[in-house]
């Protein structure tokens, strides 16, 4: 346990250095960047390890890994951030646990999360970003899941009039087609313009979750205020289970 700590430290160090060396490019202060470790696919002991090396916001992307992974870990002062694409069915559990939802994309989810966030009896309202698919068409949700950009307004609408939420920000992931394909930096401008106009009509929705252990920096310097890193803190590894 001891190595894996040690592995865990050192690559921790160096995204921390890459987060602390863009934000420096970018005339940015580094408590400006919110680092998100997504910890799929890893155990609940790399998590407990995390916590004890600083790590404060964790991310999972499949409820089935993510709920029994957050009960064992329900002492440790993490938040828990839900950034895969989410099926109504699964809504419920992930009320229980997650602080923040990053790919609210669709009408019918929002009804499902208001409606099991007032069943939970929270105490603050789950804050909900919208997932930006920059691959899609007007109308269309992305191959990734995600509204097109011309839907984002009306879907921060329906979060804002919706017991229990409160639209947060945006949430995209680089495009693996269409315009921005191949280029992280511009799909990143592009989400920053749009959430620039959701905070004209939603002053609070000030959160923008993007990049990854790839192209984080690009990320930084577009603007974002939450990054999104695996890899490059916890390894490669097989999927569990």
């Amino acid at each position: 346990m001891t190595d894996r700590k040690d592995q865990l430290a050192e690559n921790l160090a160096r995204v921390e250095e890459r987060i602390s060396s863009a934000c420096a490019s970018a005339g940015r202060q580094r408590n400006e960047v919110t680092l998100i470790v997504i910890t799929k696919t890893y155990p609940a002991s790399d998590v407990r390890l995390l916590a004890e090396l600083g790590v404060r916001h964790v991310g999972e992307n499949r409820d089935q890994d993510a709920a029994p992974k957050a009960a064992e870990c329900s002492d440790l002062p993490l938040t828990w951030h839900f950034v895969g694409q989410l099926q109504t069915n699964k809504v419920r559990s992930v009320v229980d646990y997650a602080g923040l939802v990053h790919s609210v994309d669709r009408d019918r989810l929002v009804t499902a999360l208001s409606q099991s966030a007032v069943r939970a009896g929270r105490e603050t309202k789950l804050d909900c970003l919208i997932q930006v698919a920059l691959d899609a068409e007007s109308g269309e949700r992305g191959t990734r899941g995600g509204v097109a950009p011309d839907g984002v307004a009306a879907l921060a609408d329906a979060i804002a009039g919706a017991e229990g939420l409160r639209p947060a920000g945006l949430m995209t992931v680089a495009p693996l087609s269409g315009p921005f394909a191949g280029r992280p930096r511009a799909a990143f401008d592009r989400l920053m313009e749009i959430a620039t106009d959701l905070r004209a009509a939603h002053p609070t929705a000030n959160m923008v979750s993007a990049g990854m252990s790839a192209d984080l920096e690009d990320a930084v310097a577009a603007g974002a205020t939450h990054v999104r890193v695996g890899s490059a803190v916890l390894g490669v590894r097989p999927r569990l289970g």
